[in-house]
């Protein structure tokens, strides 16, 4: 499985674990790299210091390369930017924006820049601005999502943009990995997934909710907001959803969701909290390590080559 994104992030597997708030600290990202795809440090949105300690913490987790996601609307962005040139983090991803007025300093520092992005003007705008590849994920996925699916997306930024293309959303097994190849990507990027592993620090709550869902268990939220989220249904989504269809005000939903996610991840409180996961949350029905998810991934995507390809 060696693509353009296992040579460009000198990492085994092309399959990297998305950098979720409150999720993606560095005990998972070092345990995703060590098993040879690439971990990422979800920075979300805290301070730089934070952030700096989490990838001190990881290196003496792991030698290999791993990296950090940036939520560009962060108010600490311009110093978590700094702190990634300034630790030497080999990788960046970035969501909820665009990375351009950091990237002549990242470049400079040899940091490969990995926007994520949910259509195709801005990956064409990504790659004229000098990333290094794009994420195109869909809407199936978690968290705060785009309109498209990744079926319909990521072909389509395959056939706009040069640089290689990781596609994430809906992907939790080695099927969908290899059906993100035949799309045209270079490589995956899962979240729910991994949420669901030995090394998440996650609340057991948490990782209960998600083996448990089925696959008509998600919700968006935040549309009229122009914010929409992705998260499994539970009385919090119900009284978002309800209050949204009558009308309330942006700032009243606001008041439903603030801190939901940390309510979730680290109180465990997954009635009321912000339990954010994709549409494949029904696929995962087991705990494992990080290296047993790889090594499944691996293995089943493989199986499906060999099944479909000729000799």
């Amino acid at each position: 499985m060696k693509t353009e994104i296992t040579e460009l992030l000198g990492i085994e597997y092309p399959i990297i674990q998305g950098g979720m708030a409150w999720v993606a600290e560095h005990h998972l990202a070092a345990a995703v790299s060590n098993a040879g795809g690439l971990g990422l440090i979800g920075a979300a949105s805290a301070p730089a210091e934070w952030v700096r300690q989490q990838v001190q913490e990881a290196k003496k987790l792991t030698d290999k390369p791993f990296g950090v996601n940036i939520m560009l609307m962060s108010p600490y962005a311009d110093d978590v930017a700094k702190v990634i040139v300034e630790e030497g983090v080999q990788v960046v991803t970035t969501g909820a924006g665009s990375p351009e007025k950091y990237m002549k300093m990242w470049k400079e520092a040899g940091v490969k820049v990995i926007p994520v992005v949910a259509s195709v003007a801005l990956a064409k705008r990504m790659e004229r601005c000098g990333a290094d590849a794009v994420v195109a994920e869909g809407c199936e996925s978690g968290g705060h999502v785009g309109e498209t699916t990744t079926m319909a997306l990521v072909p389509q930024v395959v056939d706009a943009v040069s640089i290689p293309v990781i596609a994430a959303g809906g992907i939790a097994d080695g099927r969908g990995v290899a059906a993100a190849f035949m799309l045209g990507a270079k490589g995956v990027q899962l979240g729910t997934r991994f949420v669901v592993t030995e090394e998440a620090v996650v609340h057991e709550n948490y990782k209960e909710r998600i083996l448990k869902a089925k696959d008509i268990d998600t919700r968006v939220t935040g549309k009229s907001a122009g914010h929409p989220v992705r998260a499994l249904r539970n009385e919090m989504t119900k009284k978002y959803l309800s209050l949204e269809n009558s009308g309330a005000t942006a700032e009243e939903l606001e008041l439903l969701t603030l801190g939901g996610l940390r309510k979730a991840v680290v109180e465990g409180d997954v009635k009321n909290g912000s339990v954010m996961a994709g549409q494949i949350a029904g696929l995962i029905k087991e705990k494992m390590t990080c290296k047993e998810v790889i090594e499944k991934l691996v293995q089943e995507a493989e199986g499906r080559f060999r099944e479909f390809m000729p000799q």
